[in-house]
């Protein structure tokens, strides 16, 4: 650390003592006007204690050849102009900053301790410089520079022994508000005039016309207040003036505005981030820029633009933007590309979050078109497995029965395959629609010989004449039943399992004689996948939702142990659907 950094650093931790050093010099500038010289030297004393106390620059900064041009032709000025009225105007000016400050704290010792600092200079204008500059000296009265002069080293002892205020670097004490400033400056501007004023049109005492002047100061103020959030029914002028600040058309609304338009009609993230940054090219203080990825994100990187001396970061997550501006960005104006950053970053991480549902989707749409094909498959190769028995039974000698049996089952086995190709081939995790409507009879007959010899009982049924139903929602509700039950007749003996229909093919009912289905289960089965070793798992959760998705309803009808029965019921909106 080089021995002016340390020098900066030191005095910038210090500024109190700074600020009360800027004072003293001050006070002696003041007490000794009557000779220029000496008053000279004290006030370029104290604008050299005013560069270091000064918020707007820090001191560990290194002045180039253009600053230190500027500061003695700055100085140079004010030793040709010097006298009572640039006093006024210095005076007037540390007033203003000071004022600033005080309304920016909550902390109250430091609020004080910038009070005291401001009553002094104001003190010192009314008492001192401003009387010095009245051409009637008849008119200012009893002087009381001698009482000013003895009380101000009290104000300088009191701000001494103040308890230490909040730093710069540590509270933001070092931003000034620059219409706070502004508003002070203008009303001291007021109270210096209008005294003068007073005195020159009435030909009244001094005292007396500063008194009527912060009269007429807290009219005018009192009455601006009222006038702009007046209660009883008017609306007041802030809101007409806050109305107009927002209809300025703004280069920050233009690129809010693209930022929303690119969020609309982008949906790569990668393709957003650079689309809205190329628009924020628009602003009139950028110039080019990039972004990076933070820390531990997954994001892209790119620039835009061109670079430039001025440069600006803006740490977010999951990205890391940084501006390259024509001029040194204001702290207003960080404070606003911050929150324009902060927006880009969340609709960045929505654009991506939508990317991965959309990936997920696809994968659980794969995932369930394949369970969904698994259990076709399985239902396909038990129909085969009786083919294949039925061609090895000893007592169909002349192949007749075999013969007639494959005509009946290939075609529906054929059928069934094509339908598990269409769902490979396009895996959109839907259901099947109600377009593979089949007649009920035909379809009874081709389940009773799929399951003849599995000891299943089919209840008698005579159908209406134009009865139909969904062939793959009822075979995948019937095949997933029966499977599971002849799994649970493995483990329990003597197990009977029936299949009954009815005559509109409206209700399918599936019961055995076995154990109930445990509690545990029973709260979500068909409506999550459930682990289990013997089936009523995956298979029941896939036909619940496709039943659900042809306006059917499947449920667990009856759960008691030697009667577990299994209801497909068709809905309103199936059943509107069928008549059409």
């Amino acid at each position: 650390m080089t021995p002016l950094w340390r020098i900066g650093t030191f005095l910038r931790e210090r500024q109190r003592w700074v600020l009360v050093a800027l004072l003293v010099v001050l006070h002696l500038t003041l007490i000794s006007g009557e000779d220029i010289a000496v008053s000279m030297m004290c006030w370029l004393v104290d604008v050299g204690v005013f560069i270091l106390w000064q918020p707007f620059i820090q001191t560990e900064r290194k002045l180039d050849r253009s600053s230190l041009l500027f500061i003695v032709l700055m100085l140079a000025g004010g030793a040709w102009l010097y006298g009572w009225w640039l006093l006024i105007l210095w005076v007037t000016i540390l007033a203003a900053l000071l004022g600033g400050r005080v309304l920016l704290h909550s902390h109250w010792p430091t609020r004080i301790f910038f009070l005291l600092a401001f009553a002094y200079l104001l003190f010192a204008l009314l008492v001192w410089l401003v009387p010095k500059v009245v051409p009637n000296k008849e008119l200012i009265g009893p002087s009381l520079e001698g009482p000013f002069a003895l009380a101000a080293p009290l104000i300088f002892l009191a701000m001494l022994l103040m308890p230490r205020p909040r730093e710069m670097h540590l509270s933001g004490d070092g931003i000034v508000d620059f219409f706070y400033s502004l508003f002070i400056f203008l009303l001291i501007s007021v109270l210096v005039f209008g005294s003068l004023a007073f005195m020159l049109l009435r030909q009244a005492l001094y005292i007396e016309a500063v008194f009527k002047t912060l009269v007429w100061i807290a009219g005018m103020l009192f009455l601006i207040a009222w006038a702009w959030n007046p209660r009883p029914g008017f609306s007041g002028i802030g809101v007409f003036l806050s109305r107009y600040l927002l209809t300025i058309g703004l280069p920050f609304e233009v690129w809010l505005q693209r930022l929303m338009e690119c969020a609309e009609g982008e949906s790569d993230p990668d393709k957003y981030i650079l689309t809205a940054c190329e628009g924020m090219l628009e602003l009139p203080w950028v110039s080019g820029g990039s972004w990076s990825p933070a820390s531990g994100s997954q994001a892209g990187s790119g620039r835009f633009g061109e670079e430039s001396r001025y440069r600006q970061e803006f740490p977010n997550r999951p990205l890391i933007l940084t501006l390259y501006t024509r001029h040194k960005l204001s702290p207003s104006l960080i404070w606003h590309f911050h929150l324009l950053s902060q927006l880009a970053n969340e609709y960045y991480v929505t654009k991506q979050r939508a990317r991965e549902l959309q990936q997920m989707s696809y994968l659980r749409a794969v995932h369930e078109t394949g369970a969904r094909l698994t259990h076709d498959i399985k239902n396909l190769l038990q129909s085969l497995d009786n083919l294949c028995f039925m061609a090895q039974a000893p007592d169909d000698t002349d192949g007749t029965r075999l013969t007639q049996l494959l005509q009946r089952q290939l075609p529906q086995i054929t059928q069934r395959l094509q339908q598990t190709l269409a769902k490979l081939q396009a895996p959109q995790g839907g259901v099947d629609g109600l377009d593979g409507l089949v007649f009920a009879d035909a379809w009874w007959n081709a389940v009773r010989q799929r399951y003849m010899h599995d000891n299943i009982f089919f209840g008698p049924v005579v159908f209406e004449k134009l009865a139909c139903l969904p062939a793959a929602l009822y075979d995948s509700v019937v095949d997933n039943l029966v499977q599971n039950a002849l799994l649970k007749r493995q483990s329990e003996t003597g197990l009977a399992v029936s299949v009954t229909l009815a005559p509109d093919a409206s209700r399918l009912s599936v019961c055995d004689t076995g154990s109930a289905v445990p509690e545990n289960l029973v709260k979500v089965l068909m409506q999550a996948p459930v682990p289990s070793e013997n089936g009523l798992g995956i298979g029941l959760y896939h036909s619940a939702r496709q039943a659900a998705g042809l306006g059917y309803e499947f449920r667990l009808a009856s759960n008691e142990a030697g009667r577990v029965c299994f209801e497909l019921r068709r809905g309103p909106a199936a059943s509107a659907k069928s008549a059409k």
